[in-house]
């Protein structure tokens, strides 16, 4: 796994706060995983999803969350994706506005752009499963880490998706069983797709060539809700997420 000393200090246009530090040991914590995942356990079977996810961690998972957004500084990960686009994973520690931000940028980008917000006041989501699966497992070098296991955790949070594959599940169990520690991975990510986080389920559709969006209620890739990306951002968002062969 990459460390921090070796990453170049994470720059973000257009997106304010910091100072924004790579804090790859996060990545090899159990409790960090915990926490960062709590949000996808809720919905309709919330209950079991958190008793699967949390176990006997639930206080350590709790103090873990509580001292990482008390931080000075602001946690962040980055997942290369091609022709040089990068996904960051943004920890943001403001006092009464904690949250987990998502973001695409590009070198060529003036601005990078928000894909989804893990929070109180939630957006999102950010991510089909196709998507999400392509940044985890491109292999990439040169971000915060290139196991496709720690990748696909850092992202899940974004995601939303009603048409998943039927082998969806048994990934993600992979990966809950190689990173987080729980018991009881299998049933957890069957959950855990269920209840896909704060805002449920999405429908994505390709209404035009190039173009990706979802009917997502909170989410800044549908163009009908008054906070959407404009069309050429989310044209450009789609182009950068495409899953290549």
């Amino acid at each position: 796994m990459t460390t921090s000393a070796e990453l170049h200090p994470v720059r973000i246009p257009g997106y304010g706060g910091g100072p924004f530090t790579h804090r790859t040991e996060f990545l090899d914590e159990n409790v960090f995983w915990l926490g960062h995942l709590s949000h996808c356990a809720q919905g309709a079977e919330s209950e079991e999803a958190e008793e699967l996810l949390f176990g006997a961690d639930y206080d350590a998972a709790g103090d873990f969350q509580h001292r990482l957004f008390q931080r000075a500084d602001w946690p962040a990960f980055t997942i290369p994706l091609t022709a040089g686009h990068r996904l960051h994973v943004v920890y943001r520690t403001v006092e009464g506005d904690e949250g987990t931000d998502y973001l695409l940028h590009h070198p060529d980008w003036e601005e990078a752009v928000l894909l989804a917000r893990d929070e109180g006041c939630f957006m999102g989501p950010g991510l089909s499963w196709p998507e999400l699966v392509a940044a985890a497992d491109n292999a990439l070098p040169g971000g915060s880490t290139t196991d496709a296991h720690a990748r696909l955790l850092l992202l899940l949070p974004a995601l939303g998706d009603d048409a998943l594959p039927d082998h969806a599940a048994d990934r993600l169990a992979v990966a809950l069983r190689a990173r987080t520690g729980v018991e009881a991975p299998e049933p957890l990510a069957g959950a855990l797709l269920e209840n896909q986080g704060l805002w449920g389920p999405a429908h994505w559709t390709t209404p035009v060539a190039g173009l990706r969006i979802n009917d997502g209620e909170y989410s800044f890739r549908n163009p009908a809700n008054r906070f959407a990306l404009p069309a050429a951002l989310l044209a450009r968002v789609a182009a950068a997420l495409a899953p290549h062969e």
